[in-house]
């Protein structure tokens, strides 16, 4: 059966939201402002969407960008790179602690000033894994629009200000790693593509999580990691993958109704608010105990969705083993915790309903 052609009004959609990233993505880069594309991009698509344009990044396009955001991630793999994993299984098992405390955190905040039932405030304050605690929320007739609202907020809060705040402290690295400087060569490159694909597909096939990115950053990561390839993408290439990202977190927005927004907006900022706060317990612990470097922490313990906060390692030069390690080990967390948590301390779903 041959694939469905797009509608001429969807294309004009995709191309719009496109365009309209692009234009963020450039005038941020342009301002020279910390992480430009993805939060420029990002920043300009979600006033779009809320202004009631609508927007869509398609299921295609976004496993381009997500391969592209891997390839490009796994160019910075070196020995180098490699020598703090020691560190891991320490840090690893305080963001476990750390994702635990939030979320309780969190959904208290909503529960006690918000009037939030238990459910709906343990899933909104659960970070990362958006599409399970989605699928969750459903399941138990959770208040998904206002989960939504306040998972969105806190990823769109932490794509824009993270780089700011990293940048004004002066903690974040000045310039990339020798390795992702230079470019590949178009035989290493159709090569890397081809490697970085069908690591993606592989992972696909097992249903690993966010396997369009981790895939690809697993196949250019070993040829990278093992010297047979020393260069990476165009910068044009990886401009484009992370217009794209901030793209595709703007255009969640366009799912969204202004009203609902802005009615869940200070449950939002404040849940967000406590979920910082906890974890920078844990970031300050870490800094002072471990030789990880603190943005390195920061950001790979910052309660934000993994695809993101993964474009923002590219962008701001941070370790991306290190990064992606901890925000994959936190989604597994999410993903095998949250519905036992919910089953536990949640309100009963009769509750809910009256």
């Amino acid at each position: 059966m041959a694939a469905a052609i797009p509608s001429r009004s969807k294309t004009l959609r995709v191309l719009e939201t496109l365009a309209i990233g692009a234009a963020g993505g450039g005038l941020f880069l342009w301002a020279q402002l910390p992480g430009g594309l993805i939060s420029g991009a990002m920043i300009a698509v979600g006033i779009a969407a809320i202004a009631g344009r609508p927007l869509v990044v398609p299921a295609m396009l976004t496993q381009t960008v997500l391969v592209l955001l891997g390839i490009s991630l796994g160019s910075l793999v070196s020995r180098r790179l490699l020598e703090h994993v020691g560190a891991y299984p320490l840090t690893i098992a305080l963001l476990a602690l750390a994702t635990f405390c939030s979320t309780f955190g969190s959904s208290l905040y909503l529960q006690r000033f918000h009037g939030w039932d238990r459910t709906s405030a343990f899933l909104a304050g659960s970070p990362g894994a958006l599409s399970q605690i989605t699928m969750l929320a459903i399941e138990k007739g959770a208040d998904v629009s206002a989960i939504a609202v306040v998972q969105t907020m806190r990823v769109i809060i932490l794509t824009a200000a993270l780089p700011m705040l990293l940048a004004l402290t002066g903690l974040a690295p000045s310039a990339p790693p020798a390795v992702a400087a230079a470019i590949a060569s178009p035989l290493e490159l159709a090569g890397l593509v081809a490697a970085s694909a069908a690591a993606a597909l592989l992972l696909r096939v097992v249903n690993f999580p966010a396997s369009w990115m981790f895939g690809a950053m697993i196949g250019s990561g070993l040829l990278h990691g093992s010297g047979l390839i020393e260069g990476g993408l165009p910068p044009s290439v990886r401009g484009i993958a992370l217009v794209g990202i901030g793209a595709l977190i703007g255009s969640r927005f366009a799912r969204m109704k202004p009203r609902v927004l802005f009615g869940h907006i200070n449950a939002a900022l404040g849940s967000f608010a406590v979920a910082i706060a906890v974890s920078a317990v844990f970031v300050a612990v870490i800094a002072l105990t471990t030789p990880v470097r603190f943005s390195d922490v920061v950001v790979a313990f910052a309660p934000g969705a993994m695809d993101a906060m993964l474009a923002l390692a590219l962008t701001l030069h941070i370790d991306p083993i290190f990064v992606g390690a901890h925000h994959l080990s936190r989604f597994v967390f999410v993903t095998i915790a949250t519905p036992g948590i919910v089953h536990l301390f949640g309100r009963p779903q009769e509750d809910v309903d009256d």
